[in-house]
Order: structure tokens, then C-alpha cells, then sequence
């Protein structure tokens, strides 16, 4: 049994002709075996007759009789390969049918650009044993194999016209594609493959993007919601702030008017009860007056206690209420001035967690300046070094620049002042002058503060504007928000503003600003120190 399955698995059960299992097979007179009806239509169409498979003319039609051996060997194929098939699993929904089998149409593993037909594992053995059909160019199953063909010449296409775009046969390089340029469908299609990546990594990105702004959006919300609670708890202190300022002045001021009050009743009663003893001295005198005892009327005018106090200058001025209101505001001012600092102090904290690391650029940095090897130190020295002249560098001020640019969202950096009498710090354009004398303001794209003579600080606006600061400065905070035009200056160790630029229209990069200024013989000899921002900080 084992050795006729072997049997039945091989190619002489299969017409050459329709390449399936023999149907009613027939012998020709050479010992070749077909379908009888394959071998009746091909003698039908091609004359005179001949052997399909070894070419051997015959001079009369052969009679074509069923070989009952080999139909039974073929019914039995029939069944063996049914009985594997029913294993083969039938194709669902998107999947691609096999073009042979009948129904239940069993699922397509392989397609002939040849044959233009879809085989599954059974009707697909002929192309793999078959030395003619092993020629065939398989593929990995696919439906519409009529869309493959050239709608024009009925030809494979099999190449891909780069200058149309589009998929031609051979014949279309000789006609309508005639100066066109060509590559094989496998290079097209690597083209396109490596296009479809770049445009799945193209769409990758904007997913990307989509997510960072959906989390900017977040961080925003979070920022605000946070803003908002430390807004309304800052006001809430100031009415209450205003609140109790208000009461206190109410009552200091009835404090007052009833301190007058009292005085003015104690002056009344005091009044009232002399003004009883008057009327009773009167009415004394009246009785006296109308006898004839002048003696007796004289002795008790005599015994009357005489008035002690001179009302004249007496009286009730009323009170001064001048600089009650005023020390009422001035306290308010205080406790405004408080949470103002509390405020500055929460913004500076928000600010400098946009911190960058920022280290000079050597390349910019005029020839007297002298940076340390990390690039985090800048001071000025007498000599002048012999360096390139390159477009970048400075060659009058002494000024460098960092190495990092800007050209969007925000970013702080920190710089360290102590023991200087001149700096300048702030943030410089990319195409700003850099050769010989210039004006440095905004209008030239600089927006820097500086510090001259030890005590003297400006904001070069254009013209500048002197700035008068409670503390001296020992590290300067720069904070730069590019979408809203913002420069801003702190005194990091005050939790102070110095100054802002608003409403700029940044449009190139921004570079971080450095200038030690001369060293003064000694005197402005320390350097600007690019300072970390700390943990406690951040």
C-alpha cells in the first residue's frame, strides 16, 4: 500500500495538456497518456495529429481508448489527493481561492505571472516538478493576476517606467515609452518600499509630534492650573490683607472720636453740675434780696464758694485723623510687597526649570579674552592672542558667545558676577555685527543688561535706562521665552527681577551673551562664571 501511494504521487498520473489528474485517460501509439477529451480538442485545433509531449506525427487520427489500468491508478490519485486537500484549509473571506479546485475552493499558497492562475498546495505540485513549468515565475498568492497584464500589447508587465510612474510590458519601451527611463518591477517596487518607509518614518514623526504637543498641551493645563492656585492664594492674602487694614482704620479712627467723646461729655457733666450750683446760689440771692436785712444778705453772699474754673479756653478740638489712612496703606504695601517677593520667588523657581547647559564658543570670543578649558569661565587679559579671523569672531568688543542656539520655546542659564565692577550678560542674534564699533540694543539684536563703575546698572534698550536695584547682584539669571518675545533678567540670590524685554519679534537664533569687560588694571579682573542650577534650585 505504502509503495502504490508512492506511486500515485507521481508526474505520469498528470495530463501534460490541462495539468491536472487524468480524466478517462487514453494512450497514444508512441506510449504517451492524456485526457481523452484534451487529446481530442488538441487533434481538433493542430493537424495533422501529433504527440504532444515527444512531437510524433501520426498519418491516420489514432482510436482513442480509455486505459482502464491507468484511469483506476488515477481515480485512486483522485483520492489519495482529496484525502490530503480535505487537511489544506478552504479560504476564507480576503483570502485568494485556488483557480483549479472546485467548490469548496480550497486557499491559494502560490500564483503563476505565467499562467496568470492561483494554485494551492495541491494543484501548484505540477509547477514545482514539471521542468517545463519550473520556468514559471511564482509569487506569493494574489488576486485580480489579470491587472498584470498589459491592458494594451496583452503582455507581463515587468517593468516600471520612472519617468510615468507606471507599470509597462516590453512593448511599451518601443511605443508610447520609447525615451523613458526603465528599472525591473523588483527595483520599482524597492523604490516604492523604501518610499512607503520613509513615509511610514515620515508619519512616525508627526505621530510623535502629536504626542509631544499633546503633552506640552498637558504640561500647560498643569502649569495653569498651578498658577491659577497660587494666584488666587496670593490674592486671597492680599483682601484679607486689605480686608484687615480696612478694619483697623475704621476702629483707629472711632478710637479717636470716642476719646473726644468722652472729653466732651466730662467737660458737659462738669458744665451741667456748675450750672445746678449757679441756679441754687440765684435762687439764694432772689430770697435774700427781698428782705431788709442788708447784714444778713451781705454774710451769705460772703459764705458762697467762689467759681474755681475759667471755662474760657476750654473746649473740645476735634481729632486728627491726618496719616491714619496713609499708615493703613503703607502696611497694606508691606504685606503687597511681601507676597510680591513670594510671587518672584515661585516665578524664578519656574523659570530656571528650563535650565540649559551652556558652554562658550572659543570661535566667537575676542583675542584678549582668556576661556577655561571647560568652557564655563571668561575674563579679560592684557594681551592679545593670535588667532584666525574668522567671520564669527569678535574683534573689538570683548565679547564671546555660547556654542548652543536657540530658535524656539524656552530656555535659563546662570551666570556668576561676584566681585566684578563691569559685566554685560544677555542673549545676541545670529547675524548681529561683529567687526569694529556697533551700537548694542535691540534694534541691532542684543538684548543684554550691564553693570559699570560697580555700581551703575542699565538696561540697553536704545536709549538705556538706568536701573536702581536693592542688592548688588552676585549671580545674574537670563530666562528667553522665543514665542512670546521675552528677555528676563533675575538677581538669582534675591529671588529678584532686574529688568524685562517684552514684545520682541525674534525670527533667527539666539545665542547666549558674554562680556567681562576690561579688566581695569586688576580691578575687574574676575571672571563671568557660567553657574550650574542646583537641585534646590530646580
Amino acid at each position: 500500500m505504502s509503495a502504490a501511494s508512492c506511486l500515485l504521487t507521481e508526474d505520469q498520473f498528470l495530463c501534460s495538456i490541462c495539468l491536472d489528474v487524468f480524466t478517462d485517460p487514453v494512450s497514444t501509439p508512441c506510449g504517451h497518456n492524456y485526457c481523452k477529451t484534451c487529446l481530442s480538442e488538441h487533434w481538433n485545433i493542430n493537424v495533422p495529429c501529433r504527440c504532444p509531449n515527444c512531437k510524433m506525427i501520426f498519418k491516420r487520427r489514432p482510436e482513442l481508448r480509455v486505459n482502464t489500468f491507468i484511469s483506476e491508478m488515477a481515480a485512486q490519485f483522485r483520492r489519495s489527493a482529496a484525502s490530503s486537500s480535505s487537511e489544506q484549509r478552504v479560504s476564507k473571506m480576503g483570502e485568494v481561492p485556488c483557480d483549479v479546485c472546485a467548490a469548496p475552493k480550497l486557499k491559494a499558497l502560490k500564483s503563476c505571472l505565467v499562467c496568470l492562475v492561483s494554485y494551492c498546495e495541491t494543484h501548484l505540485e505540477p509547477h514545482l516538478k514539471l521542468s517545463a513549468l519550473m520556468r514559471h515565475q511564482l509569487i506569493d498568492a494574489v488576486e485580480n493576476l489579470e491587472g498584470r497584464m498589459c491592458t494594451k500589447h496583452d503582455k507581463l508587465l515587468e517593468l516600471f517606467c520612472k519617468t510615468d510612474r507606471t507599470c509597462v510590458c516590453m512593448l511599451c519601451t518601443v511605443s508610447g515609452h520609447k525615451t523613458h527611463k526603465f528599472v525591473p518591477l523588483k527595483a520599482g517596487y524597492e523604490g516604492a518600499e523604501a518610499t512607503l518607509e520613509r513615509t511610514e518614518a515620515e508619519i512616525q514623526k508627526r505621530r510623535l509630534k502629536i504626542e509631544e504637543i499633546k503633552r506640552s498641551v498637558e504640561l500647560s493645563e498643569e502649569a495653569a492650573v498651578t498658577e491659577i492656585a497660587d494666584g488666587v492664594q496670593v490674592f486671597a492674602a492680599l483682601r484679607e490683607a486689605v480686608e484687615r487694614s480696612q478694619a483697623e482704620l475704621i476702629d483707629a479712627i472711632k478710637e479717636k472720636f470716642r476719646e473726644a467723646e468722652k472729653q466732651a461729655e466730662g467737660f458737659i457733666a462738669e458744665l451741667e453740675q456748675e450750672i445746678s450750683e449757679l441756679k441754687e446760689r440765684s435762687r439764694e440771692v432772689e430770697r435774700l434780696s427781698r428782705s431788709e436785712d442788708h447784714l444778713h444778705l451781705l454774710r451769705s453772699s460772703l459764705k458762697a464758694p467762689p467759681l474755681s474754673k475759667d471755662w474760657t479756653e476750654v473746649g473740645v478740638h476735634p481729632p486728627s485723623y491726618e496719616g491714619t489712612a496713609w499708615r493703613a496703606v503703607a502696611r497694606l504695601e508691606e504685606t503687597l510687597s511681601e507676597q510680591k517677593e513670594k510671587l518672584l520667588e515661585a516665578e524664578l523657581k519656574r523659570v530656571q526649570r528650563d535650565a540649559v547647559d551652556v558652554t562658550l564658543d572659543p570661535d566667537t570670543a575676542q583675542p584678549k579674552l582668556i576661556l577655561s578649558d571647560d568652557g564655563k569661565q571668561v575674563k579679560h587679559g592684557d594681551v592679545k592672542k593670535n588667532l584666525p579671523d574668522n567671520p564669527e569672531r569678535f574683534d573689538s568688543y570683548v565679547i564671546v558667545l555660547a556654542k548652543q542656539s536657540f530658535s524656539s520655546g524656552r530656555f535659563y542659564y546662570q551666570v556668576q558676577v561676584k566681585g566684578k565692577t563691569d559685566w554685560d550678560v544677555g542673549v545676541a542674534q545670529e547675524s548681529v555685527d561683529r567687526k569694529g564699533k556697533f551700537i548694542l540694543n535691540p534694534q541691532r539684536g542684543y538684548w543684554t543688561i550691564w553693570l559699570r563703575d560697580e555700581h551703575e546698572y542699565y538696561a540697553r534698550v536704545g536709549p538705556d535706562v538706568r536701573l536702581f536695584l536693592k542688592s548688588r547682584p552676585e549671580r545674574v539669571g537670563v530666562f528667553v521665552d522665543y514665542e512670546e518675545g521675552l528677555v528676563s533678567f533675575y538677581d538669582v540670590d534675591a529671588a529678584a527681577l532686574i529688568y524685562s524685554f517684552t514684545g520682541c519679534c525674534f525670527t533667527e537664533k539666539l545665542y547666549p551673551y558674554f562680556s567681562p569687560c576690561l579688566n581695569n588694571g586688576g580691578k575687574n579682573s574676575a571672571p563671568l562664571i557660567i553657574c550650574p542650577v542646583g537641585p534646590t534650585e530646580k
